[in-house]
């Protein structure tokens, strides 16, 4: 018997069927593989959605065999198992259920819920996958501080954009009218959520009155969240001085002339006064606050009359450059007045906080002719006096050689043997020659 008895047991039987082994490492290897939820009949979509919005969390199955199907929340408690909620959480809802799909809705979603949630299905071996909620906070709290409520001219003011409690962090992008403008940002975290802060630096101008400084917010969970600041900025007077009369004709001897200054700026400008640059002003000049009237021009009227203006910013100034024509002038000259530029003069004052509407206006000064004129009579007196020389350079040069041709030593004999005459008929009758050598009388020229 001993020498015909055979091995018993587990082992016995694993080497008596060597084929079992590899089959059985087989299914366990596809159990785990149905497990883990790789190429299994369920089928779900990863939710997104803005804090205190509704996600809804769908458990389908591609071909159904009247499995059950549950749903699970990311501490692994059931939330419905078929069409029944074990989970006291008045939240979720059953939106639809069938041998094909179990469908449920979590309203109110807070940070809290955010996670994975599974979807089982009872099959042999149970099939599992998940799903996750991704939950968006928006910012709160977008403010725009500013470092100075009231700016003059020129000046770099800061602003900041703050947004508030986001999740995730906010992109905060800056404008000023239309016109996009780069600010820094901070970012810093505070458990799960995020305070960014966007710094400003501006430096701003006239133009930049009134004008609107927008913060606007990039986030997924808000589209047009945005606020904004209008700028108030100071700025000295824009003078402009206008002629009323002569309307478009020329500044003639005898007529009259009437000058209006006008002067815009922020506040608006309290002082204003006429002068003559570079002399005093003639005594019948009528100045009446910004108008300025001549009734009977003459020649010395002549000059530069300035309308000057001041706020508590600064001071500016525009020109008006007069020339008084003659009485028979009609024709207009091809530039008839030098423009000067507006605010050719500041001078800086104390700094205030006021607030006044405020115009502004292109330069436009009228100026006469007197320059122009003068430097036209300086050229035709040079160029005569150009002409007289050269004719008189010509003829001296003309003249010079004339009496370089006939220049020469003259020789006669009409003299000879008369020094010793005693009287001047003896000196002819004692001539060499007498009468018969007139006629060799030469004369040599060289």
């Amino acid at each position: 018997m001993a020498g015909g008895a055979q091995p018993r047991g587990p082992a016995a039987r694993a080497a008596g069927a060597p084929g079992l082994l590899p089959l059985l490492l087989l299914l366990l290897s596809a159990a785990a593989i149905l497990h883990r939820g790789d190429g299994q009949n369920l089928v779900t979509e990863d939710v997104t959605v803005v804090e205190g919005d509704v996600a809804t969390i769908s458990c389908r199955v591609k071909n159904s065999d009247d499995s059950v199907i549950q749903l699970l929340n990311p501490n692994r408690q059931t939330i419905y198992f078929r069409d029944f909620r074990p989970l006291k959480d008045s939240r979720f809802q059953l939106v639809n259920f069938s041998n094909s799909e179990l469908r449920v809705s979590l309203t109110n979603v807070s940070i809290s819920d955010e996670g994975r949630y599974f979807c089982q299905l009872y099959t042999d071996p149970p099939q599992e996958i998940y799903t996750t909620i991704t939950v968006l906070v928006p910012p709160r709290n977008l403010v725009i501080d500013i470092q100075k409520e009231i700016a003059v001219e020129g000046e770099e003011i800061e602003l900041n954009c703050t947004a508030m409690a986001s999740r995730p962090a906010t992109t905060i992008r800056w404008f000023k009218g239309n016109k996009e403008l780069t600010g820094k940002s901070e970012v810093e975290q505070w458990s799960d959520m995020y305070t960014v802060t966007s710094q400003l630096v501006l430096k701003v101008g006239r133009e930049d009155d009134g004008v609107p400084v927008i913060c606007l917010v990039d986030h997924p969970a808000v589209k047009d969240l945005q606020t904004q600041r209008y700028l108030e900025v100071m700025y000295k007077p824009q003078v402009r001085v206008s002629q009323n009369y002569p309307v478009q004709g020329l500044t003639r001897e005898g007529e009259p002339l009437e000058l209006t200054c006008a002067a815009f700026g922020k506040p608006q400008p309290t002082d204003m006064r006429w002068l003559r640059v570079d002399d005093e002003m003639p005594q019948h000049v009528v100045v009446s606050g910004s108008n300025l009237l001549i009734s009977n021009l003459n020649k010395t009227d002549n000059g530069t009359y300035r309308c000057e203006a001041s706020n508590a910013v600064g001071k500016s100034h525009a020109d008006y450059m007069l020339f008084v024509y003659d009485t028979t002038a009609t024709t207009e000259p091809a530039v008839h007045g030098t423009p000067v530029p507006l605010n050719a003069s500041t001078e800086a004052l104390p700094t205030v906080q006021l607030s006044n509407a405020s115009l502004a206006f292109p330069p436009d000064s009228r100026a006469g002719e007197e320059g122009a004129i003068r430097s036209v009579d300086h050229a035709v007196v040079g160029g005569v006096v150009a002409v007289v020389v050269f004719a008189m350079l010509c003829l001296l040069i003309i003249l010079g050689r004339y009496f370089a041709r006939h220049k020469g030593t003259y020789f006669t004999h009409e003299a000879k043997g008369a020094d010793d005459a005693a009287d001047a008929d003896t000196a002819i009758i004692n001539a060499e020659g007498g009468q018969n050598n007139s006629e060799e009388k030469k004369e040599y020229f060289i």
